[in-house]
């Protein structure tokens, strides 16, 4: 028996169930890739937003803290700097904060026209240049009941060039670094390497007549947050 295939293909030009199938197998890769895009954007600019507004806080925090004498003078003591860490480190604890990155705390004071780094504590598990100090370092007993007289790191100043902080006379800034890498969402290949390295800084000055000889640590002693350990809490 003969067949036409005329009606058949006749059906066929006028069939379209199959189209938007097709369609959407052809911009699925597009959606998808502008999707997986915006979406690893959005979220490394929120955790930049939330990593520098952790470095203000930060700084905030350690230019107000001190146990207040008679002589309304302020004395810094390890267990103050050791509260601002901790808070630091809850802060960002959805960010794995210290476990991807380091904290840098500097007291940049400024003594006999000099400026000093004159102490830092630090927290974090990162080692190397990424993380280390961008600006200066100082010997962990400067600033210390350990330390010997004024020691310290004489520097013009802190932050990059051409926006330096110095402190201003007869006082200090608290100078705070945050390194973090940055955690994807579904993969770091989705953006540059550059962009992963986290670097933030902010800077407050001293509120109150802070005694800047040392960094206390009266009995019962806290631990200090020296810059030669590399711990997460």
């Amino acid at each position: 028996m003969h067949l036409s295939l005329a009606p058949l293909a006749a059906r066929l030009r006028r069939d379209r169930s199959g189209v938007s199938m097709i369609e959407f197998a052809l911009t699925l890769p597009v959606v998808l890739t502008l999707g997986c895009y915006g979406i690893e954007t959005s979220n490394l600019a929120l955790t930049s937003l939330q990593v520098s507004q952790l470095a203000l806080n930060l700084a905030d925090n350690a230019s107000r803290v001190g146990s207040m004498q008679s002589d309304n003078s302020t004395q810094l003591r390890e267990v103050d700097i050791n509260d601002v860490l901790t808070a630091a480190r809850l802060q960002g604890a959805k960010l794995g904060l210290t476990t991807r990155g380091r904290i840098i705390v500097s007291s940049l004071e400024e003594s006999g026209g000099k400026q000093y780094i004159h102490w830092q504590r630090c927290l974090g598990t990162q080692s190397g240049a990424d993380y280390d100090s961008h600006y200066g370092t100082t010997p962990v007993t400067a600033g210390t009941q350990t330390g010997s007289g004024y020691a310290g790191t004489v520097v013009t100043g802190m932050g990059k060039p051409g926006a330096q902080v110095t402190a201003p006379t007869g006082t200090g800034v608290m100078f705070v670094e945050v390194n973090y890498l940055y955690n994807p969402i579904i993969s770091s290949r989705w953006l540059s390497a550059g962009v992963q390295q986290m670097r933030y800084t902010a800077s407050f000055i001293v509120r109150d007549r802070r005694t800047f000889d040392m960094v206390y640590n009266p009995a019962p002693t806290a631990q200090r947050y020296t810059c030669d350990r590399y711990t997460a809490s």
